[in-house]
């Protein structure tokens, strides 16, 4: 046991204990996240009385304070006067409170609240969180660093999703589901307090909070990045909005040309989030041997040929089940190629001073591919099964225009280095 147990820690990157004592405090609040998510607008809509509709624009709009929490969050996290640390406290704070709010929901106006909290205290935590990460670790160590603390995210979804489940099945009170969240960002606010130090240079000198911003946005190398990793991140939002839909209207599974049941869908997307999950660190460990652009393009083909593997699920006269497991299999590998790989070459790009803003850009990027993706790809599935079939023959060729984005991009850094 002891022996495996070296072999293990020996197999595990050598980086900063606090960079890990992160990833803890991360993985215990996604278990908290996990509670809520698949749970959280069915005891909305079921319990609560509440509509679909006006849970859906209820959820939304942590979509539109998320996107202020992001600013807010890159600007403070760089500020010397509040810093890395005091901005993941306030996220965690935020958070606590949101979920103070949802547990008390009994009208749409609370149940408001709640989630503009809740997008709020997310928004302020990214731009912080991945600033802290970067600056624990050297160049080299980034790409698992940021894969580790990726895996500490799904394994803590996972887990809470998973546990969440069997509490709803033992008591069915779905309102104690956002007390153990709220806890569980108390915990987290507790870690950062008592072992996160502050690791953002206090001797920067004082600016303009919103200063870092012009820098940023006047980055022409940082913006040719971020167009491509809009693209990125409506291939990530397509695998949670259009493929349900398309596995259950356009995949003829059987005689009557219905599609996946609710239960295999849910067990495709299981093997897909611990597929991801398992090959995140080998992956990431893999890519060190290539730059970020390059590992990005080694991503953005395995995007490509999942999307024609999905394509083929619905056109395939027979085994249905086998091209949707490779499909999603192939895109856990684009998954995991492509998270590490741009937060990375996101921290490459930027001054040490404006990690935190640049990251806020990075994160802000991910808000606009996760509006976009749903959208289109919602209304391609509405539509009837030829066009439903082309989204996804569309979606592989729009592979090639990020690969062309990414090799001028790898020729701008060229020139700059």
């Amino acid at each position: 046991m002891n022996s495996f147990r070296r072999k293990l820690l020996a197999g595990l990157p050598q980086l900063d204990h606090r960079v890990w004592i992160l990833i803890a405090g991360r993985l215990l609040s996604q278990v908290g996240n996990g509670f809520t998510l698949f749970y959280a607008p069915i005891f909305f809509v079921n319990q609560v009385g509440l509509s679909a509709t006006i849970v859906g624009i209820g959820i939304g709009s942590g979509s539109i304070s998320g996107v202020l929490g992001r600013i807010l969050g890159g600007s403070f996290a760089d500020s010397p006067r509040w810093g890395r640390r005091k901005t993941l406290l306030l996220s965690a704070a935020v958070s606590a409170l949101a979920d103070v709010f949802l547990a008390l929901t009994y009208d749409f106006p609370i149940f408001l609240v709640g989630n503009l909290l809740m997008g709020l205290g997310i928004g302020l935590y990214w731009p912080a969180t991945e600033a802290v990460v970067a600056d624990l670790t050297t160049p080299d160590q980034r790409n698992e660093a940021f894969a580790l603390t990726r895996l500490g995210d799904t394994v803590g979804l996972g887990l809470g999703v998973i546990v969440g489940g069997a509490l709803l099945e033992l008591t069915g009170i779905y309102r104690a589901l956002f007390v153990i969240d709220g806890l569980s960002f108390l915990v987290f606010f507790g870690i950062v307090y008592g072992a996160i130090a502050e690791t953002v240079n206090t001797e920067q000198g004082d600016r303009s909070l919103f200063k870092g911003w012009g820098v940023a946005l006047r980055d022409r190398t940082l913006l040719i990045f971020a167009l491509v990793n809009i693209l990125f991140t409506t291939y990530l939002s397509q695998i949670n909005s259009a493929m349900p839909l398309y596995f259950t209207n356009f995949v003829p599974v059987s005689s009557d040309a219905s599609g996946f049941s609710t239960s295999t869908i849910s067990t495709l997307f299981s093997w897909h989030i611990v597929l991801a999950a398992l090959t995140q660190l080998p992956i990431a460990r893999f890519l060190n041997r290539f730059s970020r652009v390059q590992a990005l393009i080694c991503s953005a083909l395995f995007w490509g040929v999942g999307f024609l593997l999905i394509w083929t699920t619905g056109i395939a006269p027979a085994s249905h089940l086998l091209w949707a497991v490779s499909g999603l299999s192939v895109m856990a590998i684009a998954t995991a190629a492509y998270n590490p790989s741009a937060s990375a070459l996101v921290v490459d790009l930027a001054p040490e001073s404006l990690r935190g803003v640049y990251l806020s850009i990075n994160s802000l990027c991910w808000a606009v591919g996760y509006f976009v993706g749903p959208t289109v790809g919602g209304w391609a599935m509405d539509q009837n099964r030829g066009i439903a079939q082309t989204f996804w023959i569309a979606s592989a060729l729009s592979v090639l225009v990020g690969i062309a984005i990414l090799l001028y991009l790898g020729k701008v850094i060229r020139r700059l280095s």
